[in-house]
């Protein structure tokens, strides 16, 4: 795709398309439905999904550093070893997500709806998780110890250490 700044795919519908690997950094896809696309190892970096709908899709080692995706929909997605740094997940979908081995350094999830996701060995370090829903979230192995979760409901959450919060 070549210099992606300025393109704008906002509400484009790209459900199961195949972009493993693909260049969207910068890009607009605000609206856009990515459901069930192959987004593995893809460049997102400083992309804009805010309301984008990503249910199911495969972002395996995606890189999503500084990305807008507040009010996303995450809902099943695969994250697994993707890069999250510093992204805006603010009152984002993550529910039954898999975010194991994830970079989520300084990401904000206030608000965040993160019902039954996995976080095994994620790197939260410097999170914002103020008012987020972790309920029955896994977070085994998970590095917490700087992430802000004021408010944070953690209800049957499976806590770093492997016990269970109440």
């Amino acid at each position: 795709m070549g210099d992606s700044k300025n393109v704008s795919l906002v509400d484009v519908g790209l459900a199961g398309a195949n972009l493993a690997g693909a260049n969207l950094a910068d890009v607009d896809l605000t609206g856009a439905d990515l459901s069930g696309a192959d987004l593995t190892d893809a460049s997102l970096a400083g992309a804009n999904l805010a309301s984008a709908d990503l249910v199911g899709a495969d972002l395996t080692r995606a890189d999503l550093t500084g990305v807008i995706a507040h009010d996303a929909n995450f809902t099943g997605a695969y994250l697994t070893r993707a890069g999250l740094r510093d992204a805006d997940l603010t009152m984002a979908y993550l529910t039954s997500t898999f975010l194991g081995h994830a970079d989520l350094t300084g990401a904000d999830l206030s608000g965040a709806y993160m019902t039954g996701a996995y976080l095994g060995d994620a790197d939260l370090s410097g999170a914002i998780l103020i008012s987020a829903y972790l309920g029955k979230a896994n977070l085994t192995g998970a590095n917490i110890v700087t992430a802000v979760l004021d408010g944070a409901d953690l209800t049957e959450a499976t806590m770093p250490d492997g016990t269970s919060a109440h």
